[in-house]
């Protein structure tokens, strides 16, 4: 990774914050006290989007980035990845085809 990729982390609001607020230890689906903090920060960022490209370029899993949580990127990921597409050709040439009626 070059040095101009990761530039904006230098211009991070999260910069001087406790790395521990973006990383927090998950607890099922609610939202920890510790990722709201985190989520203030980031809305308050100027490097928000060069964040959030980053994660989405990583694939980052863990923390906080860009103002997302795992979760958030999980399901930007599943609505942009592409549709698998409904054959009716059976998967094998001699398998014979079979329609409901």
């Amino acid at each position: 990774m070059t040095e101009r990729a990761t530039q904006w982390r230098a211009a991070g609001a999260c910069l001087s914050a406790d790395p521990e607020l973006f990383f927090p230890i998950a607890t099922g689906h609610s939202m920890t006290r510790e990722t709201r903090m985190a989520l203030r920060i980031c809305a308050v960022c100027t490097v928000r989007q060069e964040c959030l490209d980053f994660a989405m370029r990583s694939p980052e899993m863990h923390g906080i980035w860009g103002g997302t949580t795992p979760e958030d990127r999980l399901r930007t990921r599943r609505r942009r990845a592409p549709r698998r597409r409904q054959t009716t050709n059976p998967p094998w040439p001699d398998t014979p085809q079979v329609r409901a009626s």
